[in-house]
């Protein structure tokens, strides 16, 4: 091989390099922060120990339902930097809106609790399932109500703490470290509650659902946006199942529920069902047209961490976690564009007032 061929492939590979990972101030931005992924309690050297534990967990049909909560907690280690930097700070879908930017949308998605509800500024609010804080953070701006956060995973109480704290929020912002199926709060100490695609991690709706049913006050409203299963779902088609379970392993859940099982496990704690709907279907945009949109950005970041896991920057399982949630990604595309899935099942809840006695 002459010396005019070599340095042309060279040339040739060092732009391909350069094109992938080296592109301007974007690029150098996502190389900083691949090589920064925290993944929380777990240490460097047991990442891809954790992870091949948890993805053998959920796999499986046959789980322990005690055991759930201590995996979602490892599922939070795992992925909440990943989540933060593909998503942002609040970590669920919303339909898009036209004319408005993602940030926006999802803004509005989240004031809307407060408006269904009814939140004012004198009232203690529950977020069940808060994550680093982003729909808190919007709703008690939105409302001026003070609002209380569980999340079972210690990171993730740093981290909304943290943002709690730079956003001026943190005297009207609250985050407890907990088990929301035990949760360690007074009966009726609570105004509303409100929880935003959280709940479908709980074994058992039913549990959760008590527990919050538990902490209102009487009178109080309750709205979840679900994550739940159509009536266009077939559990006879074997693509329906595979995109199912596919969103199933790539987001820490037990099983996923069907639609009509919400406000069934709604009644039977006790709550009354004030409205119920798909907050995906038409005339709201569509939720995941995003995740196509990342198609090749992806990509490129595979191949980013690809090579930092290569060259010890980043921790090994790094680049098995990313495969996971890049997999899951193309599960809930799938979800949203056969209509078989949604995450935004919401139902408004009232606890009844007590009755007086005669």
């Amino acid at each position: 091989m002459d010396t005019i061929t070599i340095v042309s492939i060279t040339s040739l590979f060092a732009g391909i390099l350069y094109w992938l990972f080296g592109m301007g101030r974007a690029a150098e931005q996502t190389k900083r922060r691949a090589a920064n992924v925290s993944f929380g309690s777990i240490s460097s050297e047991k990442v891809k120990d954790k992870y091949n534990h948890y993805s053998k967990f959920f796999s499986h049909l046959d789980q322990k339902p005690e055991q759930v909560p201590d995996f979602v907690n490892v599922f939070y280690d795992l992925i909440t930097d990943m989540y933060e930097y593909l998503w942002g700070q609040s970590f669920h879908f919303s339909p898009s809106i036209k004319g408005k930017t993602r940030f926006e949308s999802t803004r509005i998605h989240e004031e809307m609790v407060a408006d269904l509800m009814g939140v004012n500024s004198s009232q203690k609010i529950l977020d069940v399932g808060c994550g680093v804080g982003g729909p808190m953070r919007a709703i008690a701006a939105y409302s001026g109500s003070h609002i209380v956060g569980i999340t079972i995973n210690e990171y993730q109480v740093t981290r909304a703490k943290a943002y709690n704290e730079k956003a001026g929020l943190d005297e009207q912002c609250e985050v407890v470290c907990g088990n929301f199926l035990e949760m360690p709060f007074e009966d009726e100490s609570f105004d509303g509650a409100y929880s935003i695609e959280a709940t479908c991690h709980a074994p058992k709706l039913d549990d959760v659902y008590r527990e919050i049913f538990r902490v209102l006050k009487p009178g109080s409203m309750y709205v979840s946006y679900e994550w739940v299963t159509t009536e266009l779902y077939n559990s006879e088609d074997p693509e329906h199942v595979e995109t199912i379970h596919g969103i199933e392993i790539g987001n820490a859940l037990p099983r996923l529920r069907r639609y009509s099982d919400i406000a069934e496990v709604a009644k039977r704690v006790g709550f009354e069902v004030v409205k119920e709907k798909d907050l995906a279907k038409p005339p709201a945009g569509v939720w995941w047209s995003r995740l196509r949109k990342t198609k090749f950005s992806n990509w490129k970041k595979r191949m980013m961490v690809m090579v930092l896991e290569k060259l010890g920057f980043v921790a090994k399982g790094t680049g098995e976690v990313q495969e996971m949630l890049l997999r899951t990604i193309h599960h809930l595309a799938r979800g949203g564009e056969t209509g078989i899935f949604t995450p935004m099942h919401m139902i408004l809840c009232r606890k009844p007032e007590k009755q007086q006695q005669a």
